[in-house]
């Protein structure tokens, strides 16, 4: 039976055909059907996400089992993998606990601490098999009404953050930003470059995926971006086609009423990993 892998397993292979792996978030059983079966139609790899928030929603047991389910009904390789991991003492749980990938985000600590507790958690993480996160710079959310580009990684720390973790990838903060976008997304592609060719060896990752162009998703691959995180719009998939179903029927069986929902999710998850490795996205329809 297929098992969960590493993260750094799937990124390694990205970085080998110049692609980037998409990182899905998921909250339920149905977003990670959705996410599975785009999957599998796609013949792709793809890594499952949980944040801290959706393991105080299904604890850490009933996410095991499912994911476990998943990488047994998935054609390829799939990674599960701790999205945002604020402390030590939860990666520690993660990867006690089997997942395969974990995120220490210590991007609001001074350098030098986020620099240690990375470590700390690389430690561990590697001892296990399990891969690991780390995040320089900040990537904060939409709503924020501070400057993003003041919080923006500077190229020179990341050589010196890679040297002095071992992480096995490295969010960084060039232009995104969590939620949805109230105006143009603008990516620091320069900054990108220069991040990129600091530290070539370590692939990059982008959060804030959702909403932005698949154009510009593409160039940021170009430039080293090997992994892709999306959350937003696969909750707004997920839970407007849940409004639209109740608000259209009285049908109370929530089989039913599910349905739509992880169609519309799975049509979400397509499009992404699409964008991820390089196909049209136009492609999407010929294939819904």
């Amino acid at each position: 039976m297929p098992k969960l892998c590493p993260s750094r397993t799937l990124l390694n292979a990205a970085t080998k055909d110049g692609a980037a792996i998409a990182a899905l978030n998921f909250y339920n059983a149905e977003t990670l059907i959705a996410h599975v079966r785009a999957a599998n139609a796609l013949n792709a790899s793809i890594i499952l996400q949980t944040t801290e928030a959706t393991i105080d929603y299904l604890g850490l047991p009933i996410i095991l089992g499912m994911a476990q389910a998943a990488a047994a009904e998935s054609e390829n390789p799939i990674a599960l993998h701790l999205d945002h991991g604020r402390s030590y003492e939860l990666a520690a749980r993660c990867i006690d606990e089997g997942y395969t990938s974990v995120m220490i985000d210590g991007s609001k600590l001074p350098f030098n601490e986020n620099c240690a507790v990375t470590r700390q958690v690389v430690d561990r993480a590697h001892a296990a098999g399990v891969s690991v996160e780390g995040e320089l710079g900040h990537v904060g959310q939409n709503s924020d009404s501070a400057d993003p580009a003041e919080t923006f990684t500077r190229p020179e720390d990341a050589a010196r953050f890679v040297e002095e973790t071992n992480v096995d990838a490295l969010a960084v903060a060039v232009g995104t930003a969590h939620g949805f976008y109230k105006g143009a997304v603008r990516i620091d592609f320069q900054r990108l470059e220069e991040i990129s060719g600091k530290i070539p060896a370590t692939p990059l990752v982008l959060h804030g995926g959702s909403g932005v162009s698949p154009e510009l998703l593409q160039q940021a691959i170009a430039r080293g971006i090997r992994k892709i995180n999306f959350g937003t719009e696969l909750k707004n998939a997920f839970t407007q086609a849940v409004k639209n179903s109740l608000c259209n029927s009285d049908d109370i069986d929530l089989r039913r009423t599910f349905q739509p929902a992880i169609a519309a999710v799975e049509n979400i998850s397509r499009s992404k990993i699409m964008i991820c490795s390089g196909q049209r996205v136009e492609r999407q329809a010929s294939r819904s």
